[in-house]
């Protein structure tokens, strides 16, 4: 099983490809991802909570535009993602929030990271 640093270097190698990844290849990550949240997220340092919901918002609207743009099966795959994506994106959120962060803030922190994995691409 992958880490939480390696599965946000790949969400960042994600955020900078031109082509959409394949059904199978979204779907694997989303398992690793949801794997390592299920076994790991009690233990995770306020960095790790940061990085994991980087991770989950990014997955979430991801998997809301596929469920939107896919039919049949494979939409209601995107759309059950999409839902238990949200519900981790709230929990980490409300972590975040206990530590004293405002929306402001979590937002400004997001934009952050997605120009550090600009950055990291050029």
């Amino acid at each position: 099983m992958q880490g939480l640093q390696e599965l946000y270097d790949k969400i960042q190698e994600y955020l900078n490809m031109e082509e959409e990844i394949s059904f199978a290849e979204f779907n694997s990550y989303y398992k690793d991802v949801m794997s390592v949240l299920a076994d790991k997220n009690e233990s995770f340092e306020e960095d790790d909570i940061w990085k994991a919901l980087f991770i989950i918002e990014n997955l979430m609207s991801n998997a809301d535009s596929r469920a939107s743009e896919s039919k049949g099966s494979t939409a209601k795959k995107y759309k059950k993602m999409s839902e238990r994506t949200t519900l981790w994106s709230k929990n980490l959120a409300s972590r975040l929030h206990k530590f004293g962060y405002t929306e402001e803030q979590i937002n400004e922190r997001f934009e952050g990271m997605l120009e550090e994995g600009t950055v990291k691409a050029e």
